[in-house]
């Protein structure tokens, strides 16, 4: 699979879970969870489907192995940590390393991405959108 369409299809699926959330809260009227629900959305639906837009715009970057590592890293992370920020703010104590460890990782992940964006040149994935005009 493509890491744009992994992506994709990641951000959607937490964005309806953040949505479905957030109705939750409200009709609860229970907003303890609130920064996790926020976690959620910002680093699912937000950072995933700028992550699919900019693969899919280098289409050799959107092939790799190493794109499809960092997407599936970056989903696995974003669920963990979003767990642990709830723990936390639900006043369980285990909450906290578990969203330590998941933050670590995320931020480990962006490295990677990192990586990707500044070395995309040498995959080969030059986008014709992107091309200088002549």
């Amino acid at each position: 699979m493509k890491a744009s369409a992994l992506s994709f299809q990641a951000a959607v699926l937490l964005v309806l879970v953040g949505m479905g959330w957030g109705i939750v809260m409200a009709a609860a009227g229970d907003h303890s969870t609130m920064p996790a629900h926020a976690h959620l959305n910002l680093l699912g639906w937000v950072s995933l489907f700028l992550f699919g837009i900019f693969y899919h715009l280098h289409p050799a970057l959107d092939r790799n192995r190493l794109a499809q590592v960092q997407v599936w890293g970056w989903i696995a992370a974003t669920v963990v940590m979003t767990i642990g920020v709830a723990l936390v703010h639900t006043g369980r104590s285990a909450g906290n390393p578990i969203a330590a460890v998941s933050s670590l990782a995320i931020f480990a992940d962006m490295l990677l991405f990192a990586y990707l964006v500044w070395q995309r040149d040498k995959f080969g994935s030059t986008s014709p959108a992107l091309a200088p005009a002549e």
